[in-house]
């Protein structure tokens, strides 16, 4: 077999290995779907109405605070999956598994792209779930096929940017309370962007801030795909910053796994 053959296979094995580990202890995968579930119940019953109010032309079509909300919440949803493989990975680290596959012969990407893969899977299962939810909540999205394989895809960059990210996170921390600290980060600052209400709305430091990090775009994105709103170049803008946190995570891990496993 070519290297390239050894590579996937050992990253397939590595991903079961996630998949039963989460399956095993389900706890961290619950977490992650349940805080996303928590915010949407909570934003949607108990501060929609409130909130609804605010949003005038950036509602979309029908007025519905769940229909601005859900996408911002799917958003939302990658992180906390995330967050759970930063704290995975820095169990690895410490626990000396790391040292064993060492010494066999596996290939010494896989570890890490199996952890990806692994999160990818959970992720989207996740993603879904949490769109049941929204719709139980009353959302309604006007996505078409075509919109619904755009969203996927765009769900589907943005675990892959955060899984690297964090997964760094997780090769940089000593403990695994240091990885999921360090994992708050991509988790917190969709609060500070268009999730919850529109940029317009906010003083104008704050709303230079949210309009230029890398969830706002992403959300109007996913939030114009799924139901109608103007996305403008917000799609382009998404690309390049899950692209690029996307090559920042992976190097970072990489250079830190290396760095590991040659000492």
């Amino acid at each position: 077999m070519s290297t390239a053959t050894y590579a996937l296979r050992d990253s397939a094995i590595m991903m079961r290995r996630d998949i039963r580990h989460s399956l095993r202890y389900p706890i961290m995968a619950i977490s992650g779907l349940m805080v996303p579930v928590f915010l949407l119940l909570l934003f949607v019953g108990v501060f929609g109405n409130t909130l609804r109010a605010g949003l005038g032309a950036a509602s979309p079509a029908g007025g519905r605070y769940v229909d601005y909300l859900a996408p911002a919440i799917l958003v939302m949803t990658a992180g906390a999956s995330a967050a759970a493989t930063a704290v995975n990975v820095c169990i690895d680290m410490n626990e000396g598994i790391i040292a064993r596959f060492r010494t066999m012969a596996i290939t010494r990407t896989s570890v890490l792209t199996g952890q990806v893969l692994g999160s990818l899977t959970r992720t989207m299962i996740s993603g879904v779930l949490l769109v049941a939810v929204a719709l139980g909540l009353g959302f309604r999205p006007t996505a078409t096929p075509i919109e619904w394989l755009a969203v996927a895809g765009m769900f589907a960059m943005l675990t892959l940017a955060l899984t690297w990210l964090t997964i760094a996170f997780g090769l940089q921390a000593k403990t695994p309370a240091g990885a999921n600290s360090l994992s708050l980060i991509p988790q917190f600052l969709p609060f500070i962007s268009s999730a919850f209400v529109p940029t317009a709305s906010m003083p104008a430091g704050v709303r230079w801030f949210a309009e230029n990090q890398p969830f706002t775009p992403i959300i109007n994105t996913l939030r114009g795909l799924l139901t109608g709103t103007p996305i403008g170049t917000s799609a382009i803008v998404a690309v390049v910053w899950c692209t690029g946190l996307m090559v920042v995570g992976y190097l970072w891990s990489r250079a830190r796994y290396n760095r590991y496993v040659t000492h």
